[in-house]
């Protein structure tokens, strides 16, 4: 089991980093690639190493929060991997903790590939196995008792259809101001597709929230 991995990124993708340690190259998958993108210094990541018959991955984390709640995420029923990123990506392990502690399905199914459905499963699987994620709980429940109000009345530029609108109030409910979706809408705007995916444009945002 590789627990963390730790040396200097040398290359970002939009799903992956590429870490040198000791002149060997890890490709880790993560959240948040960019996150790693301003600094030239060594850089600790934990990793969960995932093994399949086909293949084996390392996933990575900035913090132990992160990668203990990936962990819980795929003891899920209907979750794997990739949705397990996807959902850190959208928000922080005490949100969703603290979400899956209240039964606050509205918040869960605004996370990146999750549906009513599998949110039910994450409460049943994982309400009573988090704990260990009690800090920040009083900060995140302010913030999903609010999340209503967020979503009935966004605030700033109506232009780029329903799927940006529902992926910029996602984004706000998990912290993000309107200048900063602003300043992200306006980076995309441009290539964005007719038919491109509320998860798609809330990874693209993302990526453009974390360069700055």
């Amino acid at each position: 089991m590789i627990d963390y991995v730790k040396g200097r990124v040398v290359h970002w993708d939009t799903e992956y980093v590429v870490v040198d340690v000791r002149d060997i190259g890890y490709r880790v998958f993560t959240p948040n690639p960019y996150s790693f993108a301003k600094s030239d210094d060594d850089v600790t990541i934990f990793t969960h190493h995932h093994v399949r018959e086909d293949a084996t991955y390392l996933f990575g984390f900035t913090t132990r929060e992160e990668q203990s709640m990936f962990r819980k995420l795929l003891e899920v029923s209907g979750i794997g991997p990739r949705v397990a990123l996807g959902i850190l990506a959208g928000g922080k392990p005490e949100s969703v903790a603290a979400a899956i502690k209240q039964e606050n399905i509205g918040f869960l199914t605004k996370l990146p590939g999750i549906g009513k459905k599998t949110a039910q499963r994450m409460v049943l699987d994982l309400k009573d196995k988090l704990d260990a994620f009690h800090t920040g709980f009083a900060s995140a429940a302010v913030g999903l008792a609010t999340m209503d109000d967020l979503f009935s009345e966004p605030e700033g530029n109506a232009d780029g259809g329903k799927a940006w609108q529902e992926a910029r109030e996602a984004l706000m409910a998990l912290g993000y101001t309107s200048a900063e979706l602003e300043r992200a809408w306006h980076s995309l705007q441009e290539t964005v597709k007719p038919d491109e995916t509320v998860d798609s444009l809330m990874k693209r945002a993302l990526q453009q929230l974390f360069k700055g």
